[in-house]
């Protein structure tokens, strides 16, 4: 099975080995039936108002179309990266002079991210190996709240079994985005706020906004792919756009009709990672998944309140930035929900960098520990 990246580069959950090859013709027209239908769900989402209602509603259909036998499903890899990069010119946007004065008072939250990645990793680690089958090397793999190709990659190459931590991970993602919205609008009457309604449309920009835009995008991916970031289509144009807007060259955001389409690709992105599975087959696994999806959300919240009173951030804002979520997904929730996308990308790019450097050195470390207290038990027996 192939690994997922944050660039979109990435197969279904559940791939079938053996499926003939398929012209570029029939992949076109498969693709547009999945972004025709997550658009129709992401419309009827709209009418209901509901935060990040494209995103939502794309994702919804297209996994309930994939896990009824919608094999004919695609997943839109390419358009994925392009609208990455429009999010990512979107968020650079939010990078103000006032957000920049805020800086140093997320020193404080940073700090309380790095151990409440380790604390969680371990307890769900421990969870995972006492209420499951699943074996050292898939739990702690399927515990870690990010950095999905690696995580898959890695636990495959240590001995873990890549599609129980694939199908893990995306269902941590899925209901982060499927629960976080609905939570603020079912509980707290949170609607789109009007500054995201009112935002500029195509028609509004002129020229050489739309020329600036298009160069933040394209030059700041190949910047971001250069400079190997993480999640490079998304996190090079931000920072190229920051820079940017900071420095008063441009004053321009991509329209709210691009920002919809955004939702629409990467919401039936995450439904068609679930094309080929079965409930019946892995009920346990998804069962496992939906636990840890939970348990990561719930951890989350605690910390958000914990954190609320010492800290000057609002929950939401906080929640959103210890969400167990992707990146991207996070930071378009944020942009939904009128919570600044600046602290959240900030807080979610900081946990990917950590955990994708830190999370397989640590289990690396284990498995050579537990190798010596082996050798040293089995020294001692004889």
């Amino acid at each position: 099975m192939s690994g997922h990246t944050d660039t979109g580069t990435d197969e279904h959950v559940a791939g079938t080995d053996g499926i003939p090859a398929r012209t570029p013709m029939v992949i076109v027209t498969h693709l547009a039936i999945s972004l025709s239908i997550g658009a129709m769900g992401g419309w009827i989402f709209s009418l209901f108002h509901v935060p990040l209602a494209w995103m939502l509603g794309s994702m919804i259909t297209a996994t309930i179309i994939a896990m009824s036998g919608g094999t004919f499903l695609e997943r839109p890899v390419r358009l994925r990266a392009v609208m990455l990069a429009v999010l990512g010119v979107m968020l650079g946007s939010s990078f103000t002079p006032s957000v920049l004065d805020q800086v140093s008072t997320w020193f404080t939250t940073l700090s309380v991210m790095t151990i409440f990645v380790a604390v969680v990793t371990v307890v769900g680690w421990i969870g995972l190996r006492r209420l499951t089958a699943f074996d050292s090397t898939t739990s702690y793999f399927s515990a870690v709240p990010g950095g999905f190709t690696v995580m898959v990659v890695t636990g495959g190459a240590m001995g873990g079994d890549e599609r129980t931590i694939a199908l893990v991970h995306s269902l941590r993602i899925m209901l982060t985005v499927l629960i976080i919205p609905l939570w603020f609008r079912l509980a707290d009457g949170v609607v789109p706020p009007e500054a995201l309604l009112q935002q500029a449309t195509i028609a509004d920009l002129d020229t050489m906004d739309t020329a600036m835009l298009f160069a933040l995008g394209g030059f700041g991916a190949l910047f971001g792919k250069i400079a190997r970031i993480p999640t490079y289509a998304l996190v090079g144009p931000m920072i190229l756009s920051a820079v940017a807007h900071l420095a008063g060259l441009t004053s321009a955001k991509p329209p709210i009709e691009l920002v919809n389409a955004a939702q629409v690709v990467i919401g039936t992105s995450i439904g068609c990672r679930f094309v080929g599975v079965v409930i019946r087959e892995v009920p346990k696994t998804l069962l496992c998944g939906a636990f840890t999806g939970l348990y990561l959300l719930g951890a989350g919240a605690l910390a958000a309140l914990a954190l609320e009173p010492y800290t000057g951030a609002s929950f939401p804002a906080l929640w959103l930035a210890f969400a167990p979520g992707g990146l991207p997904e996070m930071a378009l929730m944020s942009i939904a929900l009128g919570v600044d996308p600046a602290f959240v990308s900030t807080h979610h790019l900081y946990r990917i960098v950590l955990l994708l450097v830190l999370a397989p050195m640590a289990y690396g470390f284990y498995r050579r520990w537990q190798a010596k207290r082996a050798a040293r038990n089995c020294e001692t027996k004889t």
